[in-house]
């Protein structure tokens, strides 16, 4: 059962990792990529290309927000 809840927590913390958000926004833009290939909204080359973009987008809005709420924190004396 040790090993099991090792595994478990090695797989938590490597897809979670220190921000929830990062991993959260990338499930959803994936989610969203399969449902508009599975209805055939759009072609197939166009989602990969809005996936990539929103992808990125998540990741470099998260590391923004996290870094203008650090700042805020040091500012305030609280850090």
């Amino acid at each position: 059962m040790r090993y099991l809840r090792g595994f478990g927590r090695f797989w938590f913390d490597f897809l979670i990792g220190d921000d929830w958000r990062i991993a959260a926004g990338v499930a959803t833009v994936l989610g969203v990529g399969a449902v508009l290939v599975r209805l055939e909204v759009l072609d197939d080359t166009l989602v990969m290309l809005l996936v990539a973009a929103a992808l990125v987008g998540v990741v470099v809005a998260s590391v923004v927000v996290g870094g203008l709420a650090s700042v805020r924190r040091s500012t305030d004396g609280i850090d």
